[in-house]
């Protein structure tokens, strides 16, 4: 297989003219896709991310995969069983072949579980999943996965893991990026990525799975919902992700044009960094000198939260299309408390606690986020901030693109730690159980046990840490979940970190096109069929 790279700044020539649809057109056996955002790199390890998984699904496969409401299904490993209490066995698909022929075998998973773990400067690492499993090869289909204590979540994780040929164990992510190591055994393989333009996937023929109907796709990065949408109705695309929101009520009345809809569990929230490591410009006092955070105190945090309209944000900004947040898990997920609702807006009290924390004259902030990664993500910071400033916290924004942004968050500050004050960012739970948001975002940071990969803001508590273990070593999954519920409140009570809501994930595309949807706001293109 050829694979061509272009670099991001060279002309694109070939991507519109014969690859697009015109209106009123035949379907073709080839499937252009406009996304809201693009993969950060094609290394699947790179960087743990919704947009980067959900693509690397199309070009890898892992042991374990999830349906579209995240029951889990045989992927490369056709079956699975407790052997005991700490090991899990595995049984290994027979005939699977990489896009690059090399045979599959138990020999590669044990490499990339080696490799995903260690991806130097990785902005967001899968160490979490990978941490404290050992691997043993049994035979060539036949693989035991082993941890000190129970981990009834062992296939949950492994639903995480691309699997790689084991030839490319130590290949760089310039390697997958450049096309010398991309080959996985997924149904799709890449032959072109224009990074910021196109990126461009083939079928494989060879694939161990339903073979999928397109013969080749080619995914178009287009930020602003408005013009993803224009581009569908034009017929310069035929299936896009992420309506926007105001755009929706038309495309649903529109001919030619079908939508689908699903509550989903992606969240939006705020991280507020709760260490005086490091000081940052970011937080100032009234005449501009720089702050330690002044969300140290758990009343400014509440302050915050309390600040923040979050039925405005649903009803003027996502038109209805999300739903107040007051924890990771909406209503129905596993893991979800009753006992705990979105705050309601209340100024008045915002301002008594900033005063109680010793800020009644207020100060200056700046908060950050992604530019165009979640659906009208710029327009809900800006109301953050008309908000926060009218407590009396004179706050401004400041955007950027994804790729940028989710560096900076991870690593940007002093020692490459988490940079910003205040920041925006969104989750979805990619492993379908309930300890996955409490061990990346709200346990205690601790990278040699895989734990807090996610933790950007500082926060810790030692009940908090044991009750996500203990959920986690039990073998009960029901007093699993009854720990996870716990630590889920008290971290919540503490403002580990400020949801504001989960989003209602919307998808269209052309008559003759259907596409399964179900509680992930991803979009898997292996689901994109035609009627």
């Amino acid at each position: 297989m050829k694979i061509s790279f272009i670099k991001p700044l060279a002309v694109i020539t070939a991507m519109v003219s014969g690859l697009g649809f015109s209106s009123g057109s035949v379907l073709s056996a080839d499937l252009t896709v406009a996304l809201a955002a693009e993969p950060t790199s094609m290394d699947p390890h790179y960087q743990n991310t919704t947009q980067n998984n959900s693509l690397m699904t199309q070009m890898y496969s892992a042991l374990v995969l999830q349906d579209v409401n995240q029951k889990l299904v045989p992927g490369l490993a056709k079956s699975w069983k407790p052997v005991n209490d700490t090991t899990w066995e595995f049984h290994l698909r027979p005939g699977v072949k990489f896009q690059n022929g090399s045979a599959f075998s138990a020999e590669d998973v044990v490499a990339t579980m080696q490799r995903a773990a260690n991806v130097p400067n990785s902005p967001s690492s899968f160490a979490t999943f990978i941490k404290g499993k050992s691997f043993k090869v049994i035979d060539d289909l036949t693989l035991q996965i082993s941890s000190e204590k129970s981990d009834p979540f062992a296939p949950n994780d492994m639903s995480r893991i691309a699997i790689i040929d084991s030839a490319f164990v130590n290949a760089t992510t310039k390697d997958f990026n450049t096309g010398l190591a991309a080959f996985g055994t997924g149904p799709f393989s890449l032959t072109k990525w224009l990074p910021g333009d196109l990126i461009e996937l083939k079928r494989n023929d060879n694939y161990w799975g339903d073979v999928v109907e397109w013969d080749n796709v080619i995914i178009r990065p287009i930020k602003d919902g408005t013009t993803r949408t224009a581009a569908l109705i034009s017929g310069d695309v035929d299936f896009i992700e992420r309506v926007a929101p105001s755009d929706l009520p038309s495309l649903e009345k529109r001919a030619g044009i079908s939508v689908f809809k699903s509550v989903s569990n992606r969240s939006l929230y705020l991280t507020l960094h709760m260490t005086d490591n490091p000081r940052r410009a970011f937080a100032t006092d009234n005449d501009g000198n720089s702050i330690a955070s002044p969300f140290q105190d758990v009343r400014m945090r509440k302050a915050v939260s309390l600040a923040i309209n979050r039925q405005a944000i649903s009803d003027r900004i996502m038109d209805g299309l999300s739903s107040p947040a007051g924890q990771f898990s909406p209503e129905g997920y596993v893991g979800y408390s009753p006992n705990l609702k979105a705050d309601l807006y209340d100024p008045t009290r915002a301002k008594e606690l900033m005063a109680e924390a010793g800020y009644a004259d207020g100060f200056k902030l700046t908060i950050h986020g992604p530019a165009g990664r979640y659906t009208n993500d710029t327009r809900i910071l800006e109301a953050i901030a008309q908000m926060l400033s009218s407590i009396g916290i004179d706050t401004s924004v400041e955007t950027m693109p994804a790729s940028v942004f989710f560096k900076r968050f991870a690593r940007g500050g002093v020692d490459k730690t988490p940079e910003f004050t205040v920041a925006m960012s969104g989750y979805a739970n990619g492993s379908g159980e309930p300890s996955h948001p409490l061990r990346i975002f709200i346990h205690t940071k601790q990278k040699e046990r895989g734990y807090g990969p996610g933790n950007r803001n500082g926060y810790s508590n030692a009940e908090v840490d044991k009750l996500i273990e203990d959920g986690r070593a039990s073998m009960d999954i029901e007093m699993g979940e009854k720990a996870f519920i716990k630590a889920t409140e008290i971290a919540m009570q503490e403002y580990a970190l400020l949801p504001i809501h989960h989003v209602v994930a919307t998808w269209a595309a052309r008559e003759g096109i259907n596409y399964k949807n179900g509680a992930l706001d991803s979009t898997f293109l292996h689901n994109v069929t035609k009627e």
